[in-house]
């Protein structure tokens, strides 16, 4: 599949759930959505049937049914909107799940730095990043913020594969020149950000207009990257005006190590913001340990937060306090952080965020629960403004470019016998309300209940059954 090739004109018919703001979802049912072959909404048309659309709405758009693709949401079905995952390591694949006991700097050298290193292969690469790839989309992940490896042709493979694929990206070459095993960083600061300068001309060589990949400027984490390095990259990210994706605030020791490093910093947001690394189109991975001081930095700035709620409980770096950095006016999206993060799932992020809003209130901050609502609006639209993309993707509305997933829950039928159908962990009795059955998606949900996924108006994956 061509990145650039164009969708056919699209009607999407039956119910559409998506969120308005951080605390309301719309549930929309007996409604049709046009899509057009640019893979851009041009009409949200309430209480209108398929037969009435095609009476009324083609006349209006300009278009024959014979031109158009239509996809009928079945009883009990809804479209939402693609989950946008703003922090994951493509590169990290295969260690999903294992991470024993360690923490974040042993976990590093243990698991991960060694496999980084391993996808110098191009023919490990291709496998790995295809397969996480299709694992990401078929778990409704529509964009996605990746971290690659230092490798410049293993990087621009993984671009060429989203791009293939179907999938948004934003790409970033890992850049460490330091406190990283010889075998796996930069030789230098100058070859660091020439290896970055050269991603970014082959990203804007096969997508030059950034339909769907984007390259991103990712210093991997202070500790990893000399002054002079962060430096460049500042200067880098000025030049060509391109997002940045790093690690902050993510584990108490790591945060002592900042200081060492940086003493001349006021703390861990400083440093950044002291190498031009700070600014509206920056993405901080975890801040789970951020002080009043550095949050006031961030917002001054006009950064984001990428909250990775399954790493921080998986390699126990802390429980982020979501609630108060909302109320702070910090924008938040979600992030897997695979394979810090056990789970290529969004839909599992929206559940732990949920779980670890509890355990901060559980520690005396009642006011710290997110509601689904909120999870949610994390999941797609708060997504959607922390990649820098919240005017294009995040919820359906009209000039809005047609990223979505149709979810099916299992329906409990009490004349069948013989067991349970695969149709996921969800089981829809039929008395529930929508907000009900939502809930019940959110906490038992999986892949099994993406029966299909769309970017940019284009069919991307479809569950086989």
């Amino acid at each position: 599949m061509s990145g650039h090739s164009l969708a056919k004109k699209s009607l999407f018919v039956g119910s559409f759930i998506h969120s308005k703001s951080l605390d309301s979802l719309e549930i929309l049912h007996d409604t049709v959505i046009g899509v057009d072959e640019k893979g851009v909404i041009i009409s949200v048309e309430k209480g209108l049937s398929l037969e009435k659309a095609k009476e009324t709405l083609f006349p209006r758009l300009g278009w024959e049914a014979s031109d158009v693709t239509v996809r009928v949401a079945q009883s009990g079905q809804f479209f939402f909107p693609g989950f946008i995952d703003t922090h994951i390591h493509a590169s990290q694949y295969p260690n999903a799940g294992i991470f024993g006991k360690t923490t974040l700097l042993d976990w590093l050298n243990k698991y991960t730095f060694p496999m980084e290193s391993s996808l110098a292969s191009l023919p490990k690469a291709k496998t790995v990043y295809t397969r996480c790839i299709e694992r990401t989309l078929s778990h409704g992940t529509t964009t996605a913020a990746y971290y690659a490896t230092i490798s410049v042709p293993s990087t621009n493979l993984l671009a060429d594969l989203c791009l293939s694929h179907g999938q948004r990206a934003f790409i970033g070459r890992c850049c460490m020149d330091t406190l990283s095993p010889d075998f796996y960083r930069d030789e230098s600061p100058e070859s660091s950000i020439a290896d970055t300068k050269a991603t970014i001309e082959y990203i804007k060589k096969i997508d030059p207009d950034n339909n769907l990949v984007t390259a991103i400027i990712t210093p991997r984490f202070a500790p990893s990257c000399t002054s002079e390095l962060m430096h460049g990259l500042g200067a880098l990210q000025k030049e060509t005006n391109l997002p940045v994706q790093t690690h902050i605030s993510e584990n108490k020791n790591e945060i002592e190590l900042v200081k060492k490093l940086f003493p001349d910093s006021k703390h861990y947001t400083d440093v950044y913001n002291s190498h031009g690394l700070l600014c509206s189109k920056t993405i901080l991975a975890h801040g789970v340990h951020l002080s009043e001081d550095e949050v006031d930095m961030i917002i001054d700035r006009k950064a984001k937060i990428s909250h990775c709620p399954a790493s921080n409980s998986a390699i126990t770096s802390g429980t982020a306090k979501i609630r108060w950095l909302l109320q702070k006016g910090v924008e938040v999206g979600l992030g897997t952080d695979m394979s810090g993060g056990y789970s290529p799932s969004i839909l599992e992020a929206i559940r732990q965020a949920a779980l670890v809003s509890r355990h901060v209130a559980m520690s005396g901050d009642d006011e710290a629960k997110l509601s689904i609502e909120e999870v949610l609006f994390l999941g797609t639209k708060g997504g959607a403004q922390v990649v820098g993309l919240a005017d294009k993707i995040g919820s359906f509305e009209v000039g809005k470019e047609w990223d979505a997933q149709l979810i099916g829950l299992g329906s409990v039928d009490e004349t069948e016998v013989g067991g349970v159908k695969d149709e996921g962990g969800v089981d829809i009795f039929g008395w529930e309300t929508w907000d009900d059955r939502v809930a019940k998606w959110v906490y038992n949900g999986d892949d099994r209940n993406t029966l299909a996924v769309w970017v940019k108006g284009r069919l991307v994956h479809e569950r086989k059954v």
